[in-house]
C-alpha cells in the first residue's frame, strides 16, 4: 500500500529543486547579460578615448654647462661675468654687479731688472648694457732717479657699452673709452673694441683692439691687439687656454720707427668658489723687442645680483664636468 504522504513529500522536494534550479538559471542569465552589456560599454568608452588625442608631453634635455647658461637681462653666458681672460675683455658686467680685482704684472726684460706693476680695478655693471671701471696702478720701475722704488703711476676711468644683448650681433661688439690720469706725465686717452663669443661648447674666444695716445709731453702712442682662447676642463671650476698680445709703441719723434712687441703663452683660470677666480698667464716674447717673459697673476671677486646662480636648469650629471 502506497504511503500518500511520502509521495506528496517527494513531489514537493522535486518541485523545490526545480524552482531553485530555475531561479539560479535566470540569475545566471541576467548576470551574463549585465556583464556583456558592461563589456560593450567599456569597449565603446575605449574606442571613444582612443579617438581623442592626449595632451602632448615634451621632455626637454640639455647638455649645456653652467658657465654657458644665460644669465641676467642681457642673456649673456655666465663666464663673461667672471673675467675669463687677463689680456682680453669680453662684453660687459650684468647690471649692478661689481667685480673687484687685484693683479700683479711682472716683466722680465732681455736686459735690466724685473719690472713690477700692481693693478687694482673695480668694474660696475649699469643698466642698458653700460659699464664703468676704475683702475689704480702702482709700479716699482721708471727711468732716472728713484728707479726701483714703489710709487703711484696712474689712475683711470673707463666707460663701456655693448651694442646689443648677447648673441644678437656677431662677436657681441662692445666699445670702451678711457681717460688715464698719469702721475708724473701728461694724461692719455684710449679707445677699445671688445669682441668675443662661444665658438663651440667649452670653447670661448675674445679679441680686443686698442688705441692709446698721450695728450702732452712726448705724445706717447700705443696701438695694440690681444686675443685669447680657452677650453673648459671642469665646468665653472677650471679652464685652460692661450693668450697673446701685440703692441706697437712710439713717440712723436719716432712715429715711423715704432717698437713692436709680440708675446704669446698659455693661460689658466681656477675658480675656488662661485664668486672668486684666479687667473695665471705667462707670456713669452716672440720677437727681439719683446721682453723675455711677462707673468700676469690676477685674483677677482664678484658682488651683487649678477653673482647669483645663472637662470635655467642644468642636469646634475653635467655639474662639475
Amino acid at each position: 500500500m502506497i504511503d500518500r504522504a511520502c509521495v506528496s513529500n517527494r513531489f514537493r522536494a522535486i518541485e523545490l529543486i526545480f524552482s531553485v534550479t530555475r531561479a539560479t538559471a535566470v540569475g545566471l542569465t541576467l548576470l551574463s547579460i549585465s556583464a556583456q552589456a558592461q563589456t560593450e560599454e567599456n569597449r565603446a568608452r575605449t574606442r571613444a578615448d582612443d579617438s581623442v588625442p592626449l595632451p602632448t608631453t615634451t621632455v626637454v634635455g640639455t647638455n649645456s654647462f653652467r658657465e654657458e647658461t644665460p644669465m641676467g637681462p642681457y642673456q649673456q653666458p655666465e663666464w663673461t661675468a667672471r673675467r675669463r681672460f687677463i689680456t682680453t675683455r669680453v662684453y660687459v658686467q650684468p647690471p649692478w654687479q661689481v667685480e673687484a680685482e687685484i693683479g700683479l704684472d711682472a716683466t722680465f726684460p732681455r736686459q735690466g731688472k724685473t719690472e713690477l706693476l700692481l693693478q687694482e680695478e673695480i668694474e660696475l655693471g649699469l643698466p642698458h648694457r653700460f659699464q664703468v671701471d676704475f683702475e689704480n696702478h702702482d709700479q716699482n720701475f721708471h727711468e732716472g732717479e728713484g728707479a726701483g722704488d714703489w710709487h703711484h703711476d696712474s689712475n683711470s676711468i673707463e666707460l663701456g657699452y655693448a651694442f646689443a644683448d648677447w648673441g644678437k650681433l656677431p662677436l657681441n661688439p662692445t666699445i670702451k673709452g678711457e681717460w688715464k690720469f698719469n702721475n708724473a706725465a701728461a694724461d692719455a686717452y684710449e679707445f677699445q673694441l671688445l669682441l668675443g663669443d662661444e665658438i663651440a661648447p667649452r670653447w670661448h674666444y675674445g679679441l680686443n683692439l686698442f688705441f692709446e695716445h698721450q695728450v702732452g709731453d712726448d705724445r706717447h702712442q700705443e696701438i695694440a691687439a690681444s686675443q685669447a682662447l680657452s677650453y673648459t676642463l671642469l665646468d665653472s671650476k677650471l679652464g685652460v687656454g692661450a693668450e697673446m698680445k701685440f703692441t706697437s709703441e712710439s713717440d712723436k719723434d719716432i712715429r715711423n720707427n715704432p717698437e713692436n712687441k709680440f708675446l704669446l703663452g698659455p693661460s689658466l683660470q681656477w675658480r675656488p668658489t662661485k664668486r672668486t677666480h684666479l687667473n695665471l698667464v705667462p707670456l713669452f716674447g716672440v720677437n727681439g723687442d719683446a721682453p723675455t717673459c711677462e707673468l700676469l697673476v690676477f685674483f677677482g671677486m664678484e658682488f651683487g645680483p649678477g653673482s647669483r646662480e645663472p637662470e635655467g636648469l642644468v642636469p646634475g650629471s653635467f655639474r662639475g664636468k
